[in-house]
């Protein structure tokens, strides 16, 4: 296994500027493509596979995060008479971009990746296997940016760790503001 994973080049960060592109991340079966590409390169034949759906499904979705930017072929073989195409990410993370989509164009916002996260740690719940916080501050909008550019860098290091063990692990992270209640400024 590589020791910074994945085993090809690749940015740091995209932000996704376009509703398609934000769209083409918000589908289950195509996160879990971008996922497994942040092990290795991997041809649609092993994908399938890792997946267990038909090839003609997961062809249809790597075709759309290619058509979207998000994978990219990172290198191809011959296997007889066939080129074997190997798909990788194009950046380490995705985020949606901070400024307004075009003119006359929405961003998506059918998809919560702690939704996502909520459905996968259930069983891990259940299992007492879930470790988990959650925490609520009362901070400014640029303390949150800067706190934020920290977790960007944990989940970094998380992205880089290297792949060993046989359990796949999720790790959720999120930073947004609530109606928690706060207490009165101390007189």
């Amino acid at each position: 296994m590589a020791d910074n994973p994945p085993d090809y080049e690749l940015a740091d960060r995209m932000a996704l500027t376009r509703p398609d592109q934000v769209k083409a991340i918000g589908h289950p079966l195509r996160t879990m493509i971008l996922q497994l590409l942040h092990e290795r390169a991997a041809t649609v034949t092993e994908l399938a596979a890792a997946l267990e759906r038909p090839k003609s499904t997961v062809a249809h979705h790597v075709e759309v995060l290619t058509r979207n930017g998000l994978l990219r072929v990172v290198r191809t073989r011959r296997v007889r008479a066939i080129e074997e195409r190997f798909y990788g990410r194009t950046a380490r993370m995705f985020h949606v971009a901070a400024e307004p989509p075009a003119a006359g164009e929405q961003m998506p916002t059918d998809f919560n990746d702690f939704e996502v996260a909520a459905r996968e740690s259930a069983t891990a719940f259940e299992q007492g296997k879930l470790w988990g916080f959650i925490r609520h501050a009362r901070i400014s909008k640029d303390q949150a940016a800067l706190f934020w550019d920290s977790m960007a860098e944990l989940i970094d290091e998380f992205d880089r760790l290297p792949r060993s063990g046989d359990t796949m692990y999720g790790f959720a992270i999120g930073l947004y503001p609530t109606n928690h209640p706060t207490l009165p400024t101390a007189e």
